[in-house]
């Protein structure tokens, strides 16, 4: 087995939806931090997958954010085709990401996961204490990482995704002239 790691491409879309869809299920979708991924892109540079071959067998993206009215990043998901889990692919996946935010400057990542996990990167709860995702969202769950010391202190609030520009917005067109 030989693993690499890079940028996501087009062409591994399909491959990193068959990998969600095997690893989490349709139960992905019905997610509170899916409210804040649907209709945007993930962050510049930050969608990485790992490939075995030429077949996705993981994926993490990281998406921006406000926390509590701060830039941030949204972690999530992070996955792992289950044949090969274990193997420390997500482990990989993790540092290169969290190097990369570091290295294009960002300052914060949150995640909702499995906090013992996800401690051997340095997240804690502590830092989300006074944030809010949308939905029901276990406290002990909701984590967060400052790589760059203090771009959490004194967030409070909800984690909200940013305004989309407008020419992103379909602009709506009013006329006065009946229907012909």
């Amino acid at each position: 087995m030989t693993i690499t790691i890079d940028t996501e491409r087009p062409a591994d879309i399909g491959g990193r939806e068959a990998l969600l869809d095997r690893a989490m299920g349709e139960e992905r979708f019905l997610k509170p931090s899916q409210r804040l991924r649907d209709g945007r892109d993930a962050a510049q540079g930050l969608s990485l997958v790992a490939r075995d071959g030429g077949a996705v067998v993981g994926t993490v993206r990281l998406w921006p954010v406000e926390a509590g009215g701060r830039p941030a990043l949204l972690l999530g998901p992070l996955a792992v085709d289950p044949a090969h889990q274990g193997a420390g692919i997500g482990s990989k996946l993790m540092r290169r990401a969290l190097n990369r935010a570091t290295a294009f400057g960002h300052g914060a990542v949150i995640l909702v996961g499995d906090a013992a996990y996800y401690a051997r990167f340095g997240f804690d709860a502590a830092l989300t204490r006074d944030l809010a995702m949308p939905g029901d969202v276990d406290s002990r769950r909701f984590l967060g990482l400052e790589l760059r010391k203090g771009a959490l202190a004194g967030a409070t609030g909800a984690v909200t995704a940013p305004q989309l520009p407008a020419a992103a917005v379909p602009a709506l067109v009013w006329s006065d002239r009946a229907a012909a």
